[in-house]
């Protein structure tokens, strides 16, 4: 199964989890480092999440997962992912990488490091305060001077910690 497959099924399974719980779905990712698979959700909440949430999110997503795997023929008695894999539920961090629009907007006028793919005005990295975005470009400001860049030409962007 597709990695993207695996992350909707998955996310599928957890928002009425988290949902119900107060909870909010940050990201669920599928990935392969080193030799193992990893699967992860992010989940945050209002005021911040604690261990005791990962837990108890985890713990529910595994039963869900069971049900799953154990009920549809459809993947042949393999589960629906069929490597091992580890799951892991935590929090997105205090320099949580932003994907989606609701990440952006959810950041506006707050610090940012933002990563380019091929250079702009000589530079592959900046730092300065999201202010805005859509589907096209994001704006941040350096140094009381608004920057626009093409959605395309970013690599990664993500919070940054503020003392």
């Amino acid at each position: 199964m597709k990695k993207s497959e695996i992350e909707k099924i998955t996310t599928d399974l957890v928002l009425p989890i988290i949902e119900s719980g107060g909870f909010d779905l940050w990201d669920v990712e599928y990935v392969k480092e080193g030799s193992d698979y990893y699967l992860r959700v992010y989940v945050d909440k209002e005021g911040g999440i604690q261990i005791d949430d990962c837990v108890a999110i985890s713990r529910a997503l595994e039963k869900e997962i069971d049900k799953l795997d154990s009920s549809d023929q459809a993947f042949e008695k393999k589960g629906f992912i069929e490597e091992a894999y580890i799951l892991e539920v935590s929090s997105p961090g205090l320099t949580r990488r932003l994907k989606k629009d609701r990440d952006f907007e959810k950041s506006i006028g707050r610090l940012v490091l933002l990563k380019l793919y091929k250079a702009q005005d000589g530079q592959k990295e900046y730092t300065g305060y999201l202010k805005g975005f859509n589907e096209e470009e994001i704006s941040i400001e350096n140094n009381k001077e608004i920057i626009n860049f093409n959605r395309d030409n970013i690599s990664s962007i993500r919070l940054e910690f503020e003392e």
